[in-house]
């Protein structure tokens, strides 16, 4: 582990104990996160993206919010869902946000995670022909354009009165390097061995669709063994991103153990089903920092990552979860190998 990071599901409710209680609440503090976790020396500040949910929603505007109120952690998400997308739409946010953000971003992209409303998608005016997937063969295919637009490929016929001809138009505008900053959301062998192929980063989030009876962790380091054989065996020569997502709290006060304290205790992989598959959930890890160090140093696949990402209980507050952040810098993060932002951008590990 070279970098870590906060993951926020963005979640909002007018509840009590809740301090984001509106949409509007969510977006302001995750960015007034965002500037804190830069000013700690944070590599990272990931939100996830759910539709039809009271949760992060449009990442775009947040992404871009965040970018410009930061000098030096890298803003992402964790992942956008390429069904709800127009690719050559995305592909112009995307540039545009890399350009405001100086190259510090890692945009997380996949099919999407299970989500409330019933082939949603659909209602945004997307749907898949060959939906073997649950939009997964949609997904791929404008995911495939996406990477020709950011690429610079001519993609639409010019108007001959307007440019001549015979040629053909790229999107614009382009931000040169910005495939080498797309990860894709991996939670299969499968999948890791296809994002490596592709020459892409990866992401691994805190559930893998395997259940073989090995740790949750084992499993994980399995993938990331196997997108790395597979980036190289494809010939990339670019050393490649990978990134893992745990649930971690340092228990250095009354506050932390009131809120944690007894899932140090009952913390265990999981077993359970998602999208049909019978999958593995990883733990959550709740202990004293020297506890804690100990356990991550055991953790194969947080060791194999270079970054870390954290998943905060974002309606506690901005002021607690810094907190949270905090203490992982300063008692646990140093003894992983972890690099403040100041050092500048995160590397991979070489292949």
């Amino acid at each position: 582990m070279k970098a870590f990071g906060f993951l926020s599901f963005g979640h909002y409710a007018d509840v009590p104990g809740s301090a984001t209680r509106t949409a509007g609440d969510m977006l302001r503090q995750t960015i007034e996160l965002a500037e804190g976790a830069d000013e700690l020396g944070v590599n990272g500040a990931y939100v996830r993206v759910h539709h039809w949910a009271r949760q992060a929603a449009s990442p775009m505007p947040l992404l871009t919010a965040m970018a410009a109120r930061t000098k030096h952690i890298e803003v992402g998400t964790g992942v956008i869902d390429m069904r709800y997308e127009n690719p050559l739409y995305f592909a112009e946010e995307a540039a545009a946000l890399d350009l405001i953000a100086d190259g510090r971003i890692a945009l997380g992209v996949s099919r999407g995670s299970p989500e409330t409303a019933l082939r949603g998608y659909e209602a945004f005016g997307y749907s898949d022909a060959e939906d073997t997937e649950r939009g997964g063969v949609m997904a791929r295919e404008k995911f495939a354009e996406f990477l020709r637009a950011i690429d610079g490929e001519r993609i639409a016929p010019g108007d001959p009165r307007a440019v001549g001809e015979g040629r053909y138009l790229a999107i614009e505008p382009q931000s040169p390097g910005l495939r080498d900053r797309i990860w894709w959301g991996s939670g299969s062998r499968a999948s890791a061995v296809e994002t490596g192929t592709l020459g892409l980063n990866m992401m691994s989030s805190t559930l893998v669709t395997e259940a073989t009876g090995q740790p949750f962790h084992v499993l994980q380091r399995e993938q990331i063994d196997s997108f790395r054989e597979a980036y190289r065996e494809a010939g990339h020569t670019r050393v490649p991103r990978v990134s893992v997502s745990r649930s971690v709290f340092p228990l250095v006060s009354d506050q932390d153990r009131a809120y944690f304290g007894l899932r140090s205790e009952q913390s265990h992989d999981q077993i359970g089903i998602i999208d049909g598959l019978r999958s593995t959930f990883g733990r959550t890890y709740a202990a004293e920092p020297d506890a804690l160090i100990d356990e991550l140093r055991r953790d194969e696949a947080v060791m194999a990552a270079d970054t870390l990402m954290l998943t905060i209980p974002n309606q506690l507050g901005p002021e607690y979860n810094l907190q949270v952040l905090e203490s992982f810098a300063k008692h646990v993060a140093p003894a992983l190998g972890w690099k403040p932002n100041t050092e500048g951008p995160v590397e991979g590990y070489a292949v």
